[in-house]
């Protein structure tokens, strides 16, 4: 026997068994995938957010059908609902004059063609404003006007050049800032009513007024400066009047009330020698003799008070001496001589001086 017949034949590999794809269930899977990718698009087009600061404007075929507020909403998928949404609770601002610039080293740049402005007398002033404004109306915001915000920018440049052309370089200045700032708010608000686009001015402010020039910027300085020294000595003066005025109301005010007493010591007075006249006289209209002595004695005690007087009533040799202080001390006292023994002395006294 041959020896290769008994030889060992390995046996080939098997064939790999080809299964053909099943083109329904590809297509099935990928339509599946299809409609979940489609779910997921839609589902995530029919709802939206709005923040606290917004307010959302919803078109339906371009045209507005809702206005909302803060918080999730629904709306229509596939394009047919749109959403605007608008930051109508923040404060936005126009520069005018000036843009803020954080790389300077002043923090902002000049823009000259919007601050050089001539004044009402015909002087040119750097003038820098800054306003301050906000949203009020979306809608009116997104579809009644093309860039509200270049519309306000430059209704603000009219009406700040409208003012300033009227206003002198000195109020611009100094002292006038706050009246142009007032009048230029009024101007724009009341040109933004008609506008109606949608924006609601808050403020206006003036950052910076200045010359063109140093030379101009310093002579202004000084005019501020002797303005502020001039009120500075106002306030020292009204300061010391407030100090003194006081005291001088006081000693015023004391100087008249002496006047007044001595005006009522006067006319008391009067009255007093007016009452002593009267009584003289109803003495004198009875006794004229006695009332003439009577005077003559105190005219003469009046005029020498240091000196003791006596009347003498000598009569044929016999000495009669009288102290004349008995007769005016009964008269001031009334306790010392009776009224009707006063009388009898005077009229024997005057008609000693008649003997004689």
């Amino acid at each position: 026997m041959d020896q290769n017949e008994y030889s060992y034949r390995p046996t080939p590999p098997p064939k790999p068994i080809r299964v053909k794809p099943d083109l329904r269930k590809v297509k099935r899977i990928l339509l599946t995938v299809v409609v979940l990718l489609l779910a997921i698009s839609i589902g995530s087009s029919c709802w939206y957010t709005v923040d606290e600061k917004q307010q959302a404007v919803v078109t339906t075929f371009g045209k507005v059908t809702d206005v909302t507020e803060a918080g999730i909403h629904f709306k229509l998928p596939m394009g047919i609902q749109r959403v605007e949404k608008v930051d109508v609770n923040v404060y936005q601002k126009i520069e005018l004059g000036y843009r803020t610039d954080s790389s300077k080293d002043e923090g902002y740049t000049v823009v000259n063609d919007e601050s050089s402005m001539i004044t009402g007398d015909y002087n040119i002033v750097n003038v820098e404003f800054f306003v301050e404004y906000k949203i009020s109306d979306p809608v009116k915001y997104l579809y009644s006007s093309y860039e509200p915000e270049d519309i306000l920018r430059n209704l603000v440049q009219s009406q700040v050049r409208n003012v300033v052309g009227s206003t002198n370089v000195d109020s611009v200045l100094t002292d006038g800032k706050e009246a142009i700032q007032m009048q230029v708010k009024e101007l724009i608000i009341e040109t933004l009513e008609q506008y109606d686009i949608g924006l609601m001015l808050n403020d206006v402010k003036i950052q910076d007024s200045e010359p063109p020039t140093e030379e101009v910027t310093a002579a202004f300085k000084n005019v501020e400066t002797a303005k502020q020294g001039a009120e500075t000595v106002v306030n020292q003066a009204m300061a010391y009047q407030n100090a003194e005025l006081p005291a001088a109301e006081a000693e015023a005010d004391k100087l008249i009330q002496n006047a007044e007493y001595l005006k009522q010591k006067r006319i008391n007075e009067a009255l007093e020698q007016v009452a002593m006249f009267e009584a003289r006289y109803v003495e004198y209209a009875q006794n004229p003799a006695i009332t003439r002595s009577r005077m003559y004695y105190e005219a003469i005690t009046e005029a020498f008070p240091d000196i003791r007087l006596y009347i003498d009533l000598s009569d044929g040799g016999v000495s009669k001496v009288l102290p004349l202080e008995s007769f005016t001390d009964a008269d001031t006292a009334g306790a010392a001589v009776s009224d009707t023994v006063i009388p009898d002395i005077l009229n024997d006294a005057q008609e000693g001086g008649d003997a004689e």
